[in-house]
């Protein structure tokens, strides 16, 4: 098991008048989440929390060390046991928040980002649905590790050129988030990871007016809590329009490694 060193903290930011983000953070467990609630009256905030806890419950059933669990019926053999089990939490976080919004008429048309870390025993698992950013600084490089599933991502992904000729507002213009649709896929990759390691998980507040550059600087100078408020404070300070959150995982130590390199073990789309 990893030595994890984690802080996170949400904020409203300088423009909206309440924050539909939430996070949790939960060491024991080594398990961490952000998610960017959207919908009207307050229905975002509802839905992020929907997703937040909903996955945690689900996480929270399975004790590591015991192999006599109940999986979900949509088991990916090629994937990790804890994998899978945080494929299944976001599938069930999705549904909670679908159904939710089909309840109410208040909540109809809700929906969420998530951004999911949770360590194994000698691997991280990063899984995401939407466009909060999961980042990895290692050997003093940042590197995203989340799939941004916007139409201005996907975009550049298929055709750059093209790309250039969109506005600013599908920057943010989601083409996949939790509880829009009764089913969601979401990304997921498995790694290795080492001593001296930090993620990053933040909502997309925290990149509005805040450059990847900017983030490793001040992540890799302070301990996470400093960290944390900094990058708060930067955001805010810059008027940044979005709430903003942030998480911050240093790595204290870890397993050697087989190998002693870094590399992806998977990523897959499931």
């Amino acid at each position: 098991m990893y030595h994890i060193e984690s802080a996170g903290i949400t904020d409203v930011g300088m423009k909206r008048k309440n924050n539909e983000d939430s996070l949790f953070l939960n060491d024991e467990k080594q398990f961490y989440v952000v998610a960017d609630g959207m919908g009207g009256h307050q229905a975002g905030e509802v839905a992020s929390n929907l997703v937040v806890k909903t996955l945690w419950d689900y996480i929270k059933r399975f004790n590591l060390d015991d192999d006599d669990v109940e999986e979900l019926a949509d088991h990916d053999e090629s994937l990790s046991r804890e994998a899978n089990r945080l494929l299944s939490g976001i599938h069930l976080a999705n549904k909670s928040v679908f159904q939710t919004s089909q309840e109410s008429e208040e909540y109809r048309g809700m929906g969420s980002t998530v951004s999911s870390v949770y360590f194994t025993d000698s691997t991280l698992i990063a899984a995401n649905v939407g466009d909060s950013p999961i980042f990895l600084i290692h050997d003093d490089k940042i590197e995203l590790l989340s799939v941004p599933h916007t139409v201005l991502a996907e975009q550049r992904a298929m055709d750059p050129e093209n790309a250039k000729e969109l506005g600013n507002e599908f920057k943010h213009m989601l083409t996949r988030a939790m509880g829009v649709t009764e089913s969601v896929q979401a990304d997921v990759s498995e790694l290795q990871c080492f001593k001296g390691d930090i993620l990053v998980i933040g909502s997309d507040g925290l990149t509005e007016k805040i450059t990847q550059e900017e983030i490793h600087e001040i992540v890799v100078k302070e301990n996470p809590a400093k960290a944390c408020r900094k990058l708060v404070d930067l955001s805010n300070q810059r008027m940044g329009g979005d709430n903003v959150t942030v998480v911050v995982l240093k790595i204290k130590s870890a397993k050697p490694s087989q190998g002693g390199f870094f590399k992806f073990l998977s990523k897959i789309f499931s």
